[in-house]
């Protein structure tokens, strides 16, 4: 799971939900809210769904393991 969090109208962050965004989310502001969260298979298609969402057209990367399913140890 990731999630999409928002402090304020400029201020976004996109992050693995659960312990694996703890750190990202701990520098946020306490009022920040939980906008948005989906499901993904690999960092390659939550940005896929991440930049559908935000409008910002197609996400590219020339890094292969973007492309990597995620260890789910």
């Amino acid at each position: 799971m990731h999630e999409l969090w928002s402090e304020n109208e400029v201020e976004q962050l996109f992050c693995l939900a659960g312990r694996g965004g703890e750190e990202a989310r701990s520098q946020m502001e306490p009022d920040a809210e939980l906008i948005w969260s989906i499901s993904a298979t690999s960092h390659y298609e939550a940005m896929e769904k991440y930049y559908q969402h935000m409008g910002w057209g197609y996400y590219a990367s020339e890094f292969l393991v973007d492309r990597f399913p995620y260890d789910n140890k």
